[in-house]
């Protein structure tokens, strides 16, 4: 399966280009893109995220590069990951859920590495 990463970023370098594959600096944790992403682009098209860097503001998730998730769009999204139905089916949700959690209350930046 196709994996997507999600890790936090202990501090943003608003000059920074994040495009660099790196998931190990942020701990990143993977989930299966393919299963998940799919479903969930209809709500995620409504998040305000950065792709590669601060510089490119858009939505949603760069699916074959990388994303920058603010802090203000972390609660969508985890809503989006505990509202699936799929949530007790593995630890892949609880996982990613735990982590969104973690950098809601550090109020820190999300980020995605797409396939």
């Amino acid at each position: 399966m196709i994996k997507a990463e999600f890790g936090m970023i202990d501090e943003i370098d608003p000059k920074k280009d994040y495009s660099a594959y790196e998931p190990q600096n942020y701990h990143c944790i993977a989930i299966d893109d393919d299963l998940y992403l799919n479903d969930w682009w209809p709500k995620l098209l409504l998040m305000q995220t950065y792709f590669h860097s601060l510089d490119h503001p858009s939505q949603a998730l760069a699916r074959h590069g990388v994303t920058l998730i603010p802090p203000q769009s972390l609660p969508a999204f985890q809503e989006i990951v505990l509202s699936d139905r799929r949530i007790n089916q593995g630890d892949q949700l609880v996982d990613l859920a735990l982590k969104i959690q973690a950098a809601i209350d550090s109020q820190k930046f999300m980020i995605h590495y797409g396939v």
